[in-house]
C-alpha cells in the first residue's frame, strides 16, 4: 500500500503541498486531479523519493521511498522526456537497466510491449523518427516496462487518437487486475471517471474534494434531465429546483435533486417525449463548481 500522510511541501516560503493525506491499495486506481500548479507535481516527486516533503511521511509497504524501492516504480510524465537520438531498443535498455532489469528481462517484456502496441517495425527507430502518438506510446513502455508495482501515469492519452486510447485504457486495466498501484492524473474528467473509484482534487496544495467518486456525486446531489421532445421550456424552468434548462441537441435540465425528478416528470405529462433520462452529474461539473468555490474564497 501506497501512504501519503500529512504531507506538507515548502520552497522557500512558498507552500506548494499543504497537509495531504491519501492511500492507493493494490489493484486499485487512484485519482490525483488539480488545475496546473496545484501541487500535482511535487506531490509526484514526494512519492518518487525526488523531493522530501517538509513535513509527514510517504511510504510504500510500510518503507520509506528511497532508491532501494524506486525499481518498483513507474512514472508516464506530461511532457516528453525520451532521449530522442536514441532508437527505441536503445532507450528501452537504458530505461530498464536503470530499473535493474537484465537485458534478457528487457528484450522480453519490450518485444511483447511493442507487439501489443502495434509498433514492433519501430524497434531500431530513433524516437525522433516516430510520430507523437507513437512517441507516447513508446514513453508509456519505458514506464510500464519494469512491470512497477507502483504506476504514476501524468497525462497518458496525451497525443493519442481514440483507438490508441483504448491499447491504453486495456493495458492499465490489465495492471491494476495484476496488483499495480496505479495513480492517474489527466485534466480530462471523463478519462478520470473511467478509471478511479477514488480520487482527491488539489488547488493551491490543499485537498478541496476527497473520496469515493460514487460517494462524492451522491453527496453532490444536483443532476441532469436530457429530454428529447416538444415542451413549454419556460414553465420547466419556473419548477422550484430546476437550476437551468439548457439545449445542445437535446434540452438538459439541471436539477439541485433528484426529489425535482417527479415534478418535472408532470409537468411534461401532456408534452410529446421521446427521451427522458436522470444522470447524475458528470465529475467535470462537479469539479468546475467545485474549485471555482474555492477560487472564489
Amino acid at each position: 500500500m501506497l501512504k501519503v500522510e500529512h504531507v506538507t511541501k515548502y520552497y522557500g516560503d512558498f507552500l506548494a503541498v499543504d497537509d495531504l493525506s491519501f492511500t492507493v491499495k493494490e489493484g486499485e486506481i487512484f485519482g490525483l486531479l488539480g488545475v496546473n500548479g496545484a501541487g500535482k507535481t511535487t506531490t509526484f516527486r514526494m512519492i518518487m523519493g525526488l523531493l522530501d516533503p517538509t513535513k509527514g511521511s510517504v511510504t510504500l509497504d510500510g518503507k520509506k521511498i528511497d532508491y532501494s524501492i524506486t525499481d518498483k516504480i513507474g512514472f508516464l510524465t506530461e511532457e516528453r522526456s525520451l532521449l530522442t537520438k536514441l532508437t527505441v531498443y536503445d532507450q528501452c535498455i537504458f530505461y530498464g537497466t536503470l530499473k535493474g532489469m537484465s537485458k534478457q528481462k528487457i528484450e522480453e517484456r519490450l518485444d511483447m510491449l511493442l507487439e501489443k502496441f502495434s509498433i514492433s517495425q519501430y524497434k531500431h527507430k530513433k524516437i525522433k523518427e516516430l510520430s507523437k502518438g507513437n512517441q507516447q506510446k513508446i514513453q508509456f513502455i519505458t514506464a510500464i516496462l519494469n512491470e512497477p508495482k507502483l504506476l504514476i501515469l501524468d497525462e497518458p492519452f496525451s497525443g493519442l487518437d481514440p483507438f490508441n486510447i483504448e491499447l491504453f485504457k486495456k493495458e492499465i486495466l490489465e495492471l491494476s487486475k495484476a496488483g499495480s498501484m496505479i495513480i492517474f492524473s489527466s485534466h480530462r474528467m471523463d478519462h478520470v471517471e473511467l478509471f478511479c473509484k477514488k480520487l482527491v482534487v488539489l488547488l493551491h496544495g490543499k485537498s478541496v474534494l476527497e473520496g469515493y467518486l460514487k460517494d462524492i456525486k451522491e453527496d453532490y446531489q444536483k443532476q441532469n434531465i436530457f429530454i428529447q421532445g416538444e415542451f413549454d421550456v419556460e414553465e420547466v424552468k419556473k419548477i422550484k429546483g430546476v437550476l437551468a434548462v439548457n439545449y445542445e441537441n437535446e434540452y438538459i435540465v439541471k436539477i439541485e435533486s433528484q426529489e425535482v425528478v417527479p415534478l418535472v416528470f408532470k409537468k411534461l405529462k401532456d408534452a410529446t417525449i421521446t427521451k427522458f433520462v436522470v444522470e447524475e452529474a458528470s465529475l467535470n461539473e462537479i469539479f468546475i463548481e467545485k474549485v471555482g468555490e474555492e477560487y472564489e474564497k
